[in-house]
């Protein structure tokens, strides 16, 4: 290529992105945030509704999920931080208020899973991802705010944690108990998992609470454990073989799944490495970066022409879901950013920017707001599933423009 070639090509690719950090930051800031802070806020009980159909009907006395009610915190918590809004920190405390009021556990500790309407608890369960996102969300509300409660009920969960969860024999972290911290004998997080003591899905999450939580508290366990989570990924649940996620094990860290999950993938591909950055580790963070980018590759398996990611594949039965969710679209689009960051190939820049095209192309409600559910390969929009619910939260995607707007300079 001839140098005026070069310039020519670094010259489209920052236009590239300055209109990606220009679409992203309307996308936040004029559909997502106000989707939730004015249909789903709840200003008789407080808090966040909790569900709103895939066809737009608001279900105001639908159970409230731990999760999705972290989710909200976190999103309004990192928006207020990154954007300097006030606005958003005041749905910040909106959110934070009812979570204290009501999620959390003063006799045993920890949160509930799930509560009622009202308030009053309904699944008093300890789900360990649960736990971690809890955290996640209180120490960006802590980074937004300076509430130094909030961080300490971050501190706290992390104690419980490691006091209950974590299994000293074998490693790693068992996945759910009672209210009062007792394993429990069916510990899946959906329906549709697999009932194993542990799981991918768990340690990813308590690599990104951990991860963030070791931004602000420079804690020697928690250091520990956190150098412990990411090896625990790049020993025994990356797949040395395929660079894939195995997702389920039993104790010994036996692989009991068949399931190639392509967002998984891609969203362990960056959170790994934002983990290795944090932890400050030369020699963790040289075998980080030796991982990541075969993890990337392992995802983009899993791209369809248009920049769909599917959901997921069985490689013992060789059947896909090839489906496209929302969230692991938004997952391929900061993964394949954060690959191209790396590597300088614009290969993994042409990843990214295909996707958020075909989010914007498949995935935007533009009449009603947020992100549908799904769209098939046929382009068929679900609107059988949530728009907002118990899973279908404004993390994921409120995430991957916060991080594209934060990367692109």
């Amino acid at each position: 290529m001839t140098n005026y070639s070069k310039q020519t090509a670094n010259k489209n690719i920052s236009f590239n992105l300055i209109k990606l950090k220009e679409e992203v930051y309307d996308e936040l800031t004029q559909d997502i945030l106000p989707f939730w802070a004015e249909k789903m806020k709840d200003l008789v009980r407080g808090g966040y509704f909790g569900q709103m159909t895939g066809e737009g009907q608001l279900i105001k006395n639908a159970p409230r999920g731990g999760i999705l009610n972290a989710r909200i915190l976190w999103t309004f918590s990192s928006a207020a931080f990154h954007l300097k809004n006030e606005a958003y920190l005041k749905e910040a405390e909106h959110a934070k208020e009812y979570i204290f009021n009501h999620f959390f556990d003063e006799e045993f500790g920890g949160t509930y899973w799930m509560l009622n309407a009202d308030g009053s608890p309904a699944d008093t369960k300890k789900q360990i991802y649960s736990q971690a996102f809890f955290i996640y969300a209180l120490v960006e509300f802590y980074r937004a705010s300076g509430n130094e409660t909030a961080l300490e009920k971050a501190k706290e969960l992390f104690s419980l944690i490691e006091k209950y969860s974590f299994d000293k024999d074998k490693n790693g972290y068992f996945e759910a108990y009672s209210r009062d911290w007792i394993l429990l004998d069916d510990v899946r997080l959906s329906e549709k998992d697999a009932n194993e003591k542990k799981t991918m899905n768990t340690h990813l999450h308590l690599l990104e609470a951990y991860t963030h939580l070791f931004r602000v508290w420079k804690n020697p366990l928690l250091e520990k454990q956190l150098k412990n989570l990411i090896n625990l990924f790049l020993e025994k649940i990356i797949n040395s073989e395929t660079y894939h996620l195995n997702l389920f094990f039993d104790e010994n860290w036996v692989c009991k799944s068949s399931i190639q999950s392509f967002g998984h993938d891609i969203e362990a591909s960056w959170l790994l490495d934002e983990a290795g950055v944090v932890l400050g580790d030369a020699e963790t963070l040289e075998k980080v970066r030796n991982t990541v980018l075969r993890v990337a590759d392992a995802a983009a398996e899993g791209l369809r022409e248009n920049g769909g990611l599917m959901n997921e594949k069985n490689v013992e039965t060789n059947h896909l879901d090839t489906n496209c969710d929302w969230w692991p679209q938004a997952e391929a689009v900061v993964g394949f950013f954060n690959a191209y960051q790396l590597s300088k190939k614009e290969s993994y820049l042409e990843k990214a920017i295909r996707s958020w095209n075909f989010i914007k192309e498949n995935l935007i409600d533009n009449e009603n707001g947020e992100w549908y559910w799904s769209v098939s390969k046929d382009g068929r929009k679900d609107t059988l599933n949530d728009k907002a619910g118990f899973w279908k939260c404004p993390y994921h995607n409120s995430r991957m423009c916060l991080e594209l707007i934060n990367r692109i300079k």
